[in-house]
């Protein structure tokens, strides 16, 4: 039964009771008595009653993720990064919150590509009740990306990303601070069970990425016997040292710190940036394979379709947009 309905029931009950406590006072005193102890007993269970609803209710207002155990290593999430001007952005950010609000023990990194820290993502954060650092790093015009440019032209959230790792160095101890880094795409689909896997990681752990690099699945390859990677099914550049989604690996937080030169680089041909971090911090034999020897997707690169606003642009030349005093 219900919490509430079962406070109400006794309450009702209690008077009953009540009444008929008062009708019988006078004329039996042993029944009196009988009465008295029973209405004790109900106010007792009304109470207990009330403060199990004020702990349960209490339960419910928080969640896992701000229950905080401290014996439980720390999963660092870095999204980057996440464009202002994108209408998909809140969308986008909503969905994966709302993913990362059932993970214990997650610290979410969010940094910005702009010149400062937006109220949209400030709020939308707040609101979260996320463990999270809230950052911004602008990317160079020079840098940036034109309309129906192809991705791989110029590398993209490299100094976002090198602000993440700049925030881990400068606020966390590597002979203390026990965790893994894992950097979340806004727009990719999680399992919860990839986190649960990658947060005992030791080194670097990997593990398949679906709908990724023209294929359904790409994945290292694990040796049965061994258990180790011996190599990569991937079609997209598979001459590279990790033919590897960025959505595919974690990293120990102390063995990232313990390498403070380690970072994302502008020069890097594109597809290559998860190589060039990689081949500096462990190599193909060291690599912790996951997902039941990367035989299963728990996560996989899905995309947003860009919306179509032809309607909308008709609206903003009549200077009525549809979101006049609304955030999208």
């Amino acid at each position: 039964m219900p919490i509430r309905k079962k406070i109400v029931l006794y309450i009702l009950l209690l008077l009953l009771v009540l009444l008929w406590f008062i009708g019988v006072k006078n004329r039996d005193p042993n029944q009196y008595d009988n009465m008295k102890r029973t209405l004790e007993l109900y106010e007792y269970q009304l109470r207990e009653s009330k403060e199990h609803m004020a702990e349960t209710m209490k339960m419910l207002g928080r969640r896992d993720c701000v229950v905080w155990d401290a014996e439980l290593p720390v999963i660092y999430a870095i999204t980057t990064p996440t464009f202002a001007r994108r209408p998909v952005q809140k969308a986008e950010l909503t969905r994966l919150s709302h993913t990362l609000m059932l993970v214990q023990n997650l610290h979410w990194i969010v940094v910005e590509d702009s010149d400062h820290k937006t109220a949209l993502v400030t709020n939308l954060l707040t609101d979260s009740r996320l463990n999270f650092t809230h950052l911004n790093e602008p990317t160079p015009a020079e840098w940036k990306h034109k309309p129906k440019e192809p991705n791989w032209v110029k590398p993209r959230g490299v100094l976002q990303r090198n602000r993440a790792l700049a925030w881990l160095r400068d606020n966390l101890n590597p002979d203390t601070d026990r965790g893994v880094v894992y950097f979340v795409d806004d727009d990719n689909s999680y399992s919860l069970q990839i986190f649960s896997e990658m947060r005992f990681t030791k080194e670097v752990s990997v593990w398949p990425v679906g709908l990724v690099g023209g294929l359904l699945v790409e994945k290292p390859v694990v040796n049965e016997t061994t258990g180790r990677v011996v190599g990569w099914n991937s079609q997209w550049r598979p001459e590279r040292p990790f033919p590897i989604d960025m959505a595919g690996f974690a990293i120990n937080l102390q063995h990232l710190l313990r390498h403070p030169q380690v970072k994302f680089q502008l020069q890097v041909k594109g597809g290559w940036q998860e190589s060039e971090l990689l081949t500096h911090l462990t190599t193909k034999e060291r690599l912790e394979p996951l997902a039941d020897g990367c035989t299963k997707v728990y996560v996989w690169h899905t995309r947003t379709e860009a919306p179509k606003l032809n309607m909308e642009d008709k609206l903003i030349a009549k200077g009525k947009p549809s979101n006049k005093g609304i955030e999208v």
